[in-house]
């Protein structure tokens, strides 16, 4: 199928050189856009939300190192 759109000049230059850049054909790229546009967001699975990112937890919480003297040390394993 062949389709037809005009772009701004803007997005135009901006997309040959991101092509020119990725080093891949410009058709190539806007299709790798759209069918990651198109995909479920349940594929989307590349980078952590922003907000996950941004979390700092709770200030009262304690630091998880502060348990490592409360472990049990390893077992020694029997080979024989």
């Amino acid at each position: 199928m062949q389709i037809t759109i005009d772009l701004p000049a803007d997005l135009e230059q901006d997309l040959i050189r991101q092509a020119e850049q990725s080093n891949v054909p410009l058709q190539t790229l806007i299709l790798q856009a759209l069918r990651q546009l198109i995909q479920p967001s349940s594929a989307l699975t590349s980078h952590w939300p922003e907000f996950i990112l941004s979390y700092e937890g709770s200030p009262d919480f304690p630091a998880f190192e502060s348990y490592r003297d409360e472990l049990l040390p390893p077992r020694e394993l029997e080979l024989f």
